[in-house]
């Protein structure tokens, strides 16, 4: 068949499907062009290692249908590699038999995956079940059967009973006791009702 003898309406759409073809072949050969070293890239990065920025991050240990401890950080870092969150603005409680036994906020903190710890540094304030509020530097926990450490600048303080300045607080995994040590003073106020 003869171009000129085609009917006009069907030399359009040849002209039409060469056009769009054309255009293809230049998208595929320029994309081509652009990506050809990307793979390549990719494979020369750091193998598995992966950072992530994050905002709004939850984080909670439950076994056995029973909670450990949760969270919370308003930003914050993961990074895969090394199995560590770094959080920001950190709020969060820790449990014993699925009840709040304890909760905190702190500036920032840490969670390490690998060794399943988790430190607050920065600002950090604690209140206990019984109502004694705890401020320190940084606070240690490291699993639920360990006592939790909490260093610098503490002070203890239960309602208008007691007062306690110390350098390190040791708590008891059943948040029941403390013991203080360092340059510790305390004082004990009788409620005269």
């Amino acid at each position: 068949m003869n171009w000129k003898e085609l009917p006009k309406k069907k030399r359009i759409y040849v002209l039409v499907f060469l056009a769009i073809g054309g255009i293809l072949a230049w998208a595929f050969i320029t994309a081509g062009v652009i990506t050809h070293d990307f793979n390549r890239k990719q494979l020369e990065g750091k193998g598995d290692e992966q950072e992530a920025l994050v905002s709004g991050i939850i984080l909670t240990e439950t076994k056995d249908e029973q909670k450990y401890w949760e969270i919370y950080g308003e930003t914050g870092k993961w990074d895969s590699t090394k199995g560590i969150a770094q959080l920001n603005k950190v709020i969060g409680n820790f449990y014993k038999d699925n009840e709040v036994s304890m909760s905190f906020e702190s500036s920032k903190g840490i969670y390490n995956s690998k060794q399943g710890d988790i430190t607050l540094y920065k600002d950090t304030y604690i209140v206990l079940k019984d109502g004694i509020t705890l401020n320190a530097d940084k606070l240690h926990w490291v699993n639920s059967h360990s006592p939790i450490v909490a260093e610098g600048h503490i002070k203890i303080q239960k309602g208008s009973e007691l007062l306690s300045t110390a350098d390190k607080i040791v708590i008891s995994p059943t948040y029941t006791s403390f013991t203080i040590s360092g340059n510790t003073v305390s004082k004990v106020y009788e409620d005269k009702k």
